[in-house]
């Protein structure tokens, strides 16, 4: 086991080179492309989570709206798949990783607002200020609307980082208090062991939980903006 608690979240390096890049591409061999005419189970079972995903995710956008659906589609397809691989031992999750998160999650906040802007310029700047608002509150609530628009991308980034890095941080103490248990306490370390184990299949749901509420809070912005 590791010595240090964040050991796992650290960015790994090969002759002082940050492999980042590498690990984020490697979820895309996990969906090959099919080039039969008739495509074995295992690509039929993704194509039917994607379908699946993409309807639930697009079921309430217009045609606007739904220009997006292969964007979010991939953004889901890709934090599930990157939560998932690091769920194996001794791996890196870039998800775990507040900067990468705020990569993904403010271009996309952008171009949501981007596209309110430019459809409904209106009922945008509207949303600044609420429907029969005091004219003494008006600057005081356009301001407070302003920051609270602002600070989506952030806590999108936030509340993707805190759950996978806290997941991974529990498990580590978990199976760490497991090995110090086995020599002591045999009755207590499988007890222990018990819990890991259920521990694990709860951070498998929440991987793919946390892919699908990211995607689907910036799909509601979308939303909102179309």
């Amino acid at each position: 086991m590791n010595k240090n608690l964040f050991t796992s979240s650290m960015i790994p390096v090969v002759l002082g080179i940050p492999i980042t890049t590498l690990i984020i591409m490697f979820p895309t061999m996990l969906f090959p492309t099919p080039n039969r005419l008739t495509n074995n189970r295992v690509i039929a079972i993704q194509q039917w989570l994607t379908k699946l995903t993409s309807k639930q995710l697009m079921i309430t956008h217009g045609l606007k709206g739904q220009t997006w659906s292969l964007m979010l589609t991939s953004l889901f397809l890709f934090i599930a798949s990157t939560n998932l691989l690091g769920m194996l031992p001794h791996s890196f999750t870039p998800t775990t990783q507040l900067s990468m998160n705020l990569g993904m999650a403010i271009p996309l906040w952008a171009g949501t607002i981007f596209t309110g802007f430019r459809n409904k310029t209106k009922m945008s700047l509207a949303h600044l200020l609420p429907l029969g608002t005091p004219a003494f509150l008006i600057p005081m609530l356009v301001m407070i609307e302003t920051i609270s628009l602002f600070i989506q991308p952030l806590a999108l980034a936030v509340r993707l980082t805190a759950n996978i890095t806290a997941g991974h941080l529990l498990l580590h103490l978990i199976g760490s208090a497991t090995l110090a248990l086995m020599g002591i306490n045999l009755p207590t370390a499988l007890i222990t062991f018990i819990i890991l184990t259920l521990l694990v299949i709860l951070e498998f749901a929440v991987a793919l939980i946390q892919a699908y509420v990211f995607t689907l809070l910036v799909s509601l912005y979308l939303q909102d903006n179309t």
